[in-house]
């Protein structure tokens, strides 16, 4: 029986603790904030996206390059598994129209709580206010509201996520004392993110809070249908969230990036030219895009706003800028505000049971690690799934195997 000891108290670091603990080790959980999950608590007000219900195969692809690295994980504990995980916590699921799965009470709290409840009744020390600080020798030293201590467990897990949601407990302090260690850290970035858009102080004031419904959108990601939000700063929602890397990427290798709006996705530029044209000349122009292009509300504000000379322009035109709006963007909104990041502990730094090459008896699993994916219970899948497998490989690893 060996001590075993996780930091962070996220999906990641409970999930590690619930194989631990059934392979017979005495495992403790330290957290830094003074409760658990806290981030895993701020998805459910939204209903708590768990999981996705797509082919498994599918699924499997959604995280990037990271997608080699994390699929023995997701193999050994799938969307289905995370469905009859919850089942087993008292928590039944249900698949929604657009193939996510949510919880049938909409919230994360009562999973949370018999999860809890089920770790301790299974002997895992559940230490809430004790913030790791730094390695010291070959132990950890946290500060605890009893004052600064060090453990020396036979065995370490690190699940403290990346650095989205910082109030919340994922501040990436660690980042600095991996590297102090040698560890390679790809630096951490805003993922699943909003981006600026210089509005004019008209357009802000009249729109910002307003959807954009029923819209298609490109990028290097592909073309997705579905809606958006106008902010104070910019856009942002689903939608964006689902072109956020590339649009990230392409600012960063170009210092600029744009995402094209199709405003008519059910019309092709011909149908909308046709339909343009037969408007009377003597109208308005937001009646003419009204009546010949279904554009109005926010959809025609924003038509205006990216292209203030529309009135003077062919219909021809008109219908391409329509289909393909372009919206300039500045930059990626602050990774405080992402809900999720990418970057982390490079997979050439972890071995297959996600120890670090470097320094024996260490695990990483979670957001600390290298990948990012896209909102739809991807993130919490991987989470999930990685702590879980860097669980197995810290018990083989204490076996001698």
């Amino acid at each position: 029986m060996k001590q075993v000891a996780i930091i962070g108290g996220g999906p990641a670091g409970l999930a590690a603790a619930e194989v631990l603990s059934a392979s017979g080790h005495v495992v403790t959980v330290y957290e830094a904030m003074p409760t658990f999950g806290r981030k895993f608590l701020l998805a459910g007000k939204s209903g708590l996206n768990i999981t996705h219900s797509e082919d498994f195969s599918t699924f499997a692809e959604r995280f990037g390059v990271a997608n080699a690295y994390l699929r023995p994980a997701l193999e050994a504990f799938t969307p289905n598994d995370v469905r009859e995980w919850a089942a087993g916590l008292g928590t039944e699921t249900f698949v929604g129209s657009s193939g996510r799965v949510f919880p049938k009470v909409m919230k994360a709290s009562p999973l949370l709580r018999a999860w809890l409840k089920r770790l301790e009744a299974e002997g895992v020390a559940l230490k809430t206010r004790h913030r790791w600080v730094e390695f010291d020798g070959n132990g950890y030293c946290f500060d605890t509201p009893e004052g600064e201590t060090i453990v020396r467990p036979d065995a370490v897990l690190l699940a403290l996520g990346g650095a989205s949601w910082p109030k919340l407990g994922s501040d990436a302090a660690w980042v600095p004392w991996l590297r102090n260690e040698g560890i390679a850290v790809s630096d951490l970035q805003p993922a699943n993110c909003g981006f600026d858009v210089a509005w004019s102080e008209m357009f802000r004031e009249r729109f910002a809070g307003e959807p954009l419904k029923s819209v298609a959108a490109t990028s290097d990601a592909g073309t997705f249908q579905g809606e958006f939000v106008i902010s104070r700063h910019g856009i942002e929602g689903s939608l964006v969230y689902a072109h956020s890397a590339a649009l990230r990427d392409h600012i960063s290798d170009e210092g600029q990036a744009a995402l094209i709006i199709d405003l008519a996705p059910g019309r092709t530029a011909e149908r909308l030219s046709r339909d343009l044209a037969r408007q009377d000349a003597k109208a308005s122009f937001s009646n003419r895009l009204r009546k010949g292009a279904g554009l109005e509300g926010v959809k025609a504000a924003l038509f205006r706003e990216l292209v203030p000379d529309a009135n003077r322009l062919p219909t021809g035109d008109l219908a391409k800028l329509i289909k393909a709006l372009p919206i300039p963007l500045l930059r990626p909104r602050p990774i405080a505000e992402a809900i999720s990041s990418a970057g982390g502990i490079r997979w050439s730094e972890i071995d297959e049971n996600y120890m670090l090459k470097a320094l024996p008896g260490l695990f990483a699993a979670g957001e600390m690690l290298d990948w990012e994916a896209p909102t739809g219970g991807y993130l919490l899948t991987a989470c999930f799934a990685t702590g879980r497998a860097a669980a197995r490989g810290m018990a083989a690893w204490l076996a001698g195997g």
